[in-house]
């Protein structure tokens, strides 16, 4: 934030080919008074992520990773704009291969989940809690990420 304004951002790389930069959504609900979280499969080898991606020219990377959300997904819910941390990860796979991202968390509280959704017959949806999650996700900071993951610490 900038003046009390969330700002946009265009940017894919920090530094000659070095790391680009993902934005990453933290979905979640509360049941039973805990939150759960909403893992995906990704495309190819089946593993469990977060929905993310690039920045969307003109949006916040919060609103960036609720793109991803609903794209990769069917998340409709609140944005809480804030980035709550980052993880890295080696990105393999596709068009463009052997890349090390950097992925900003952003959460994302879930209203609503669709049954259509642009890659909807491409990926696994499952809701895990803090712990489970924890221990499906490959990457060692974002395990950390979700493991202390609260929502009643976010800022409205």
């Amino acid at each position: 934030m900038l003046n009390g304004k969330p700002q946009t951002t265009t940017f894919r790389t920090v530094g000659p080919g070095g790391l680009h930069t993902q934005c990453a959504a933290l979905c979640y609900r509360i049941r039973k008074g805990k939150p759960q979280i909403l893992l995906i499969t990704t495309r190819g080898s089946n593993r469990w992520i977060l929905p993310k991606g690039w920045p969307v020219p003109g949006k916040t990377p919060g609103q960036s990773a609720q793109v991803e959300a609903w794209e990769e997904a069917g998340v409709r819910g609140a944005l809480h704009d804030q980035c709550i941390g980052l993880f890295t990860y080696f990105k393999a796979g596709g068009r463009q291969t052997g890349m090390t991202c950097m992925a900003m968390v952003h959460p994302l509280k879930v209203k609503a989940l669709s049954k259509t959704y642009p890659e909807a017959g491409q990926r696994k949806r499952k809701w895990f809690g803090r712990k489970k999650a924890a221990a499906y996700v490959q990457e060692p900071e974002l395990a950390q990420l979700l493991l202390h993951f609260d929502p009643k610490t976010l800022q409205r």
